[in-house]
C-alpha cells in the first residue's frame, strides 16, 4: 500500500494539470526508495519502475500502456518475400 505522502503528491500534481506520467512519478519514486532500502526483492530499476506504474494505475491514474514494438506492415511483407527467395 502506497504511503499517504505519495497520494498527496499525486493529487497535487493532478491539480496542477500535469501529465499522467508525472503524476505516477510519486509512485515510481516510492518504489525506487523501497528498492534501495531493501524492502522489496526487486532485481532491477526497470522492474521497480514497472511496479510503481502498476500501483499508479491501480490507484486510478490513467497512465498509458507501454508502446508496443510492432513492425510495420511493409516491413513484414518485405521480410516474407525475402524469406521465400
Amino acid at each position: 500500500m502506497p504511503k499517504k505522502k505519495t497520494f498527496e503528491e499525486t493529487r497535487k500534481t493532478k491539480r496542477e494539470g500535469k501529465a499522467a506520467t508525472t503524476q505516477a512519478g510519486a509512485f515510481v519514486k516510492e518504489e525506487i526508495e523501497h528498492m534501495k532500502t531493501g524492502k522489496h526483492p526487486v532485481k532491477s530499476r526497470k522492474q521497480a519502475v514497472a511496479i510503481g506504474l502498476s500501483k499508479a494505475r491501480k490507484s486510478g491514474i490513467k497512465v498509458p500502456q507501454r508502446a508496443s514494438n510492432s513492425r510495420s506492415t511493409r516491413s513484414r511483407r518485405k521480410s516474407r518475400s525475402s524469406a521465400k527467395t
